[in-house]
């Protein structure tokens, strides 16, 4: 799509004919982007903003309170710099927040698409034929009703109920709609499980996938699934917005990725958020009817979630330092290599990690690691699917969003505090995903409890009693 935009030539703006670009139009529509990320003339564009199609907006605004970044919505002030520019010849203001995006300055424009809309063809798009749960089913209901009611809706689901099935009748509906569908998530890795999956079931309809470094960041598509980042460089975009795992590092912690959702939807967008561990406050709102949700306790295959078993192994970090592990934590790893059965170990730290790594080689020399900084992070991934490795040790990036059909898991160093209750959860979800594999062990090695730790097992063992009232697990 790029070298089509970047091929096109409009050498006669001067025809009536030529000033308007339908390749411009479609590259822009729902974007906010500073000129050096359109691959189009600035003569072509100056054209589009004369006929009104095209809006300028200054990057930076500086309003009574100081500062404020049109992209990012940074308001801090010690977030903002001076540089000399050589644009205005000034020591020109710029955001320090959104700088690894492209500079935002005081003399820089933002331009986004205006008029006409873009259409594109909707209908039924759907090719699966898959069965639902009852659980799901009703989610799923539940879904299309507030896509066609352009609600604000939860999906609370068990790790392993099966969220993305829920979401594709919601998604289809849209579509027969003629809305444009955005589903964020805090993590790239989800993002590249997410994109085949929902491609798969939608063959008809164009489906990009949006990350740093992505190739699809050109094209404009019906479905878009994106980091929560990279809707920064969007605006008033999405008529259905889908937030998933949206109790998620960094996304709860950081207001401009909010402030990203928020901005990338229409003000009318249905806007549906997916999570297995909603936070305190949005539990209470469900509870007291403050929020509008529905709950899946039970997986699709109607078997319990496996509960966390903890197993004390004394002062771990004092080990590490002299080039050892605790012997639990080693039988526990060697009782998987000779069964034959993959297994993620999480650690609370990278360079716990990476110490940790050579110790377990010395059991399989294709036992590996990684992390969110890791270049061959998504080889490292394709290699634990493919089952060529044996055991991946893991950072809290692999928690969520992930699934390996039949893995134990581990977690060394539970006490920290990086694991938290929801944490804890999401990664005991990892185990017994699959209708074949339904069951699994997942072992919490600690240096003493925590109560996130106490925390997680209740939740667990509570969703549970819940599908097991509710008649939706197998005797």
């Amino acid at each position: 799509m790029r070298g089509d935009i970047l091929n096109t030539k409009f050498s006669r703006l001067s025809d009536p004919l030529q000033q308007f670009s339908p390749e411009l139009q479609r590259f822009l529509f729902g974007r906010m982007l500073l000129l050096n990320e359109i691959p189009f003339s600035k003569e072509e564009i100056n054209v589009h903003i004369k006929n009104g199609y095209i809006e300028e907006v200054p990057g930076l605004r500086l309003s009574n309170t100081g500062w404020l970044c049109h992209r990012c919505d940074n308001r801090v002030g010690r977030l903002f710099s001076k540089f000399p520019c050589a644009s205005c010849g000034k020591d020109c203001v710029y955001c320090r927040k959104c700088l690894m995006m492209g500079r935002v300055s005081q003399c820089t424009d933002f331009y986004r698409w205006t008029s006409p809309p873009l259409k594109w063809d909707s209908g039924s798009h759907l090719q699966w034929d898959g069965q639902l749960s009852k659980g799901q089913e009703a989610a799923s209901e539940a879904v299309v009703a507030a896509v066609r009611n352009k609600d604000e809706f939860l999906v609370w689901a068990v790790c392993g109920a099966g969220k993305t099935e829920v979401l594709f009748s919601g998604i289809n509906e849209a579509l027969k709609l003629g809305h444009r569908i955005c589903i964020a998530t805090p993590r790239t890795d989800v993002v590249l499980e997410l994109a085949p999956r929902i491609q798969k079931v939608f063959p008809s309809a164009e489906v990009s996938a949006l990350y740093g470094g992505s190739e699809d960041r050109h094209r404009f598509s019906p479905i878009t699934i994106s980091t929560t980042h990279q809707l920064l460089r969007f605006h008033h975009a999405f008529d259905t917005m889908i937030v998933d795992e949206v109790d998620a590092f960094p996304y709860t912690f950081d207001a401009s990725l909010q402030w990203a959702v928020k901005k990338s939807a229409k003000p009318e967008a249905a806007r549906i958020y997916l999570t297995a561990t909603p936070s305190r406050k949005w539990q209470d709102e469900c509870r007291f009817g403050k929020r509008k949700f529905i709950k899946i306790p039970a997986r699709f295959h109607r078997r319990p979630l496996p509960l966390p078993r903890f197993a004390w192994c004394g002062n771990w970090q004092k080990r590490l330092e002299k080039s050892r592990l605790p012997y639990n934590v080693m039988e526990w790893t060697e009782n998987r290599l000779k069964l034959g059965k993959q297994a993620l170990i999480f650690l609370p730290h990278i360079e716990l990690m990476k110490k940790s790594l050579s110790i377990f080689q010395k059991l399989h020399p294709a036992i590996e690691s990684v992390h969110a900084e890791d270049p061959l992070r998504k080889e490292k991934v394709k290699r634990m699917r493919a089952g060529e490795t044996p055991i991946l040790l893991t950072t809290t990036i692999l928690e969520r969003g992930v699934t390996f059909p039949n893995i134990d898991v581990a977690v060394l160093g539970a006490e920290d505090d990086i694991f938290t209750e929801a944490a804890l959860v999401q990664i005991a979800g990892r185990v017994g995903r699959s209708s074949e594999y339904p069951s699994g062990d997942i072992t919490f090695f600690h240096y003493g409890r925590t109560k996130a730790m106490i925390r997680a097992l209740l939740h667990i063992d509570h969703m549970n009693k819940e599908a097991q009232k509710a008649g939706l697990l197998d005797e």
